[in-house]
């Protein structure tokens, strides 16, 4: 049973970073509709071990993230799986708005000057999140786009397709590892709004169920298994069995 430990509305164009705990929950909300949450993920104890994006998808099979899919760190582990999902279509290719781009975009409104009414890019927030740490531009790795749908068209080209974004929808993360999580509500680079778009997102940090054999994210791909039982071999823990086995039948087929 999931206990609530804590909630915070993060308002549109917002950053923060926080430590999750290994079988912890992040829950997300897209309070109004047309939220995007830029997020990264890194190994507080070894913070060269990052969320990588490539590995991610092409483990997985897959060009968007939804229930059922985990996100690799560098190092084969599991960061977090999706283990529930309204939305159903999260970018991971397109990376952050950059300063550049917002400022050309939305115009150039300076805390100074507007107070919470700036415009702030994402690579600008996730900077100030990573200086913190002790960390900089050199350590910013390609980033999960929650609440952001990109297709492609028949020349290849990406687009934004803003009709997928839902009052209400959310997206549920169980963390496998400890992890730094860094985290904006900055708009999503390819959203062709004129108005920068400030969209609420609620957080909500809950305690988390045990793996269980008949885990969606364990099951949904034999890589998944694979990752979760090298969490279990880094924490050199006694999670159930299952996770090994399953391992061990996939490499004999």
């Amino acid at each position: 049973m999931q206990t609530l430990i804590y909630e915070y509305t993060m308002p549109g164009g917002h950053h923060w970073s926080l430590r999750m705990r290994r079988g912890n929950v992040l829950r997300l909300t897209d309070v109004a509709g047309g939220a995007n949450v830029g997020m990264l993920f890194y190994n507080p104890e070894n913070l060269l071990e990052r969320y990588n994006a490539p590995d991610t998808l092409k483990a997985q099979h897959t060009f968007r993230l939804g229930r059922g899919n985990c996100l690799y760190s560098d190092m084969g582990r599991s960061f977090a799986s999706i283990i529930e999902d309204s939305h159903g279509w999260h970018d991971t290719v397109c990376g952050n708005l950059s300063k550049r781009q917002c400022r050309a975009q939305y115009g150039h409104n300076s805390y100074q000057a507007h107070r919470n009414g700036w415009t702030l890019s994402g690579e600008e927030s996730f900077l100030v999140e990573l200086g913190k740490y002790g960390l900089g531009e050199r350590d910013m790795a390609a980033n999960v786009n929650f609440f952001s749908k990109v297709v492609t068209d028949d020349s290849g080209r990406l687009h934004y397709d803003d009709s997928a974004c839902k009052a209400g929808a959310q997206v549920t993360l169980r963390f496998d590892m400890e992890a730094l999580v860094l985290l904006h509500t900055c708009p999503h680079p390819l959203n062709p709004a004129q108005e920068y778009p400030r969209r609420r997102v609620r957080v909500e940090l809950l305690t988390g169920d045990p793996l269980s054999d008949d885990d969606v994210c364990l099951n949904y791909r034999p890589e998944n298994r694979r990752a979760l039982e090298n969490n279990r071999l880094y924490y050199q823990d006694l999670r159930p069995s299952f996770i090994a086995q399953g391992a061990q039948h996939d490499q004999a087929e």
